[in-house]
C-alpha cells in the first residue's frame, strides 16, 4: 500500500475508485468481500481507491474508525493507494484523524459537511485539521457555499489540501464559472472530476483536470481506465464512444441514489457481496428498481469483460 507523500502523479495514474464498503447482514465489515472488490479493480488497471460517500463513511464512528482503517490495510493490494475518509463535522473528523496519525495512510478526504458552516470557518477548520494530523488532506468541493475558489487556491497553495475532488454538478459541465475561476486561481495539477464518467470527458478536455473519481468503475474498471486513457491520448471519439456504456447505469444512480444504487449494483454484477447498508441508510427494496439496476449492471459488467478480452487478445 502506497504510504509515500502524495504526487500530482499519483492523482493522474488510475481512475480514482471510489468504491462500497462491503459489510455483512449483521453490518459488521466483511474483509473476503471487499477484498475481491479490491482485487476486481486492480485487474481493470486501478490502482487508487477512495473510500468516502460511496463507502457511507458520513455514518462510521469514531469508535469503529480503527477497525475501518484495519479493514482498509489488511485488503489493499499491495501496489494501491487507499484514501480513508474522516467527518464530515470538525469535532468527529479531529477525532478519526488523531486515530488516522498512528498509521500510514499518506492522506485523508475531509467529507463535506452540508450546515451549519459558512466558507471562512470550513476553510479554517480544514487548516487547524491538516495541523493537527501533520499531513495535507483532500478537500472534497460538492457544492457552492461550502469553499469559495479563493479559499480552496489558498488551501492548496499552503500546503493544507494535497487534492481537491471537485463534485459540483451542472447541467451543462462546460458551463461552469466556479471551476473555471478555481482552474484560473488553483491550476488543475491537484484538482480531479469528482462526479463519474459522465462530466469527465469536459473537465479533463475544457478545464484540464488532473484526473476523475467514479463509482460505477467498480463494475466496469477496464472499461473506465480506457476512457481516461483515449482522453489522454487526445481520442476523445473513443472516450465518447466508451462513456455510453456507463450512462444507463449512472441515470439510475441520479434517479435513485448513486450510494445505494451502485451498491446493489456491485452484488447485481457479480463483483462483491455488499450485504447490508450501514444505517442512517437503507439498502434499496422494491423490486422493479432492483430489476432495472440489476439489468444495467450486468450489462455494463458483461461490456468490460468483452473489453478486456478483446484487450488482452490484441
Amino acid at each position: 500500500m502506497k504510504t509515500s507523500v502524495v504526487t500530482t502523479e499519483d492523482l493522474a495514474r488510475s481512475v480514482i475508485a471510489v468504491p462500497p464498503l462491503a459489510r455483512r447482514n449483521d453490518m459488521s465489515l466483511d474483509p473476503g468481500e471487499n477484498r475481491r472488490l479490491a482485487e476486481h479493480l486492480g485487474r481493470g488497471g486501478v490502482s487508487t481507491l477512495l473510500y468516502g460517500g460511496n463507502a457511507n463513511l458520513y455514518n462510521v464512528g469514531v469508535s469503529d474508525f480503527g477497525a475501518l482503517l484495519d479493514l482498509l490495510e489488511e485488503t489493499a493490494p499491495s501496489d494501491a493507494w487507499v484514501i480513508p475518509s474522516v467527518g464530515a463535522d470538525f469535532g468527529k473528523a479531529l477525532d478519526q484523524l488523531a486515530i488516522l496519525r498512528g498509521r500510514a495512510f499518506p492522506t485523508a478526504m475531509v467529507l463535506p459537511l452540508a450546515s451549519p458552516l459558512t466558507t471562512p470557518g470550513v476553510a479554517s477548520g480544514l487548516r487547524r485539521l491538516a495541523d493537527a494530523y501533520g499531513r495535507p488532506l483532500i478537500v472534497y468541493v460538492k457544492a457552492e457555499g461550502y469553499l469559495t475558489p479563493g479559499e480552496v487556491a489558498a488551501l492548496v497553495k499552503d500546503g493544507v489540501a494535497c487534492a481537491v475532488k471537485y463534485a459540483i454538478v451542472r447541467k451543462d459541465p462546460k458551463d461552469d464559472a466556479f471551476l473555471a475561476e478555481l482552474v484560473q486561481k488553483a491550476g488543475t495539477a491537484r484538482i480531479v472530476s469528482g462526479i463519474g464518467e459522465r462530466p469527465a470527458i469536459d473537465h479533463l478536455t475544457v478545464f484540464g483536470l488532473t484526473g476523475f473519481t467514479s463509482g460505477s468503475v467498480c463494475v466496469a474498471p477496464a472499461l473506465s481506465s480506457a476512457i481516461l486513457a483515449a482522453l489522454r491520448s487526445g481520442d476523445l471519439a473513443t472516450a465518447s464512444r466508451l462513456r455510453e456504456a456507463f450512462l444507463p447505469l449512472e441515470d439510475l444512480r441520479d434517479l435513485h441514489s448513486p450510494i445505494r444504487v451502485l451498491h446493489e449494483a456491485v452484488r447485481f454484477a457479480g463483483v462483491a457481496e455488499t450485504g447490508s447498508l450501514h444505517p442512517f441508510l437503507s439498502n434499496i427494496e422494491d423490486r422493479q428498481t432492483l430489476d432495472s439496476i440489476g439489468a444495467a449492471a450486468r450489462e455494463l459488467f458483461g461490456k468490460n469483460q468483452a473489453f478486456g478480452e478483446r484487450s488482452a487478445a490484441e
